[in-house]
């Protein structure tokens, strides 16, 4: 099945993040990346994850959910939740995008072309001279 399947069969839309997390899977914990977030699910990456099947406990700033594995391939991992979660409870130090302040950027000084000195210019059109992908051969 394509992206464009799995996005069309999901019941919630996912929150695209980039923060850290950590799995318990009997009695080991493993630090993760959340890469999004829905209230059924979500993608982590990692190493030595978990196998499919395998029940968990997803931990992320002190908010713990019970879920399973619901796939793994190559460092990365879908969760299910037993319970549905609430991205915006999981997610609620990061205000939401409407009351973030705008993004200051700050402008780099041009780049403005200097004139050859006569000794660059004479360097450059030896150097085109020479060069075997001349234009006047």
């Amino acid at each position: 099945m394509d992206a464009t399947g799995l996005a069309q069969n999901r019941s919630s839309r996912r929150e695209h993040v980039f923060l850290t997390a950590t799995l318990d899977v009997a009695g080991t914990s493993l630090p993760v990346v959340l890469r999004n977030l829905s209230r059924e699910g979500a993608l982590v990456t990692g190493k030595d994850l978990p196998d499919a099947g395998d029940s968990v406990l997803f931990h992320r700033q002190g908010l713990s959910a019970p879920a399973k594995i619901a796939w793994c391939h190559q460092g990365l991992a879908g969760i299910q939740f037993d319970i549905p979660l609430y991205p915006r409870e999981l997610l609620r130090h990061i205000p939401p995008k409407e009351d973030r302040p705008p993004l200051q950027i700050k402008r780099r000084p041009g780049l403005r072309p200097q004139p050859l000195t006569p000794a660059e210019r004479a360097m450059v059109e030896r150097w085109a001279a020479e060069s075997p992908f001349a234009l006047g051969d």
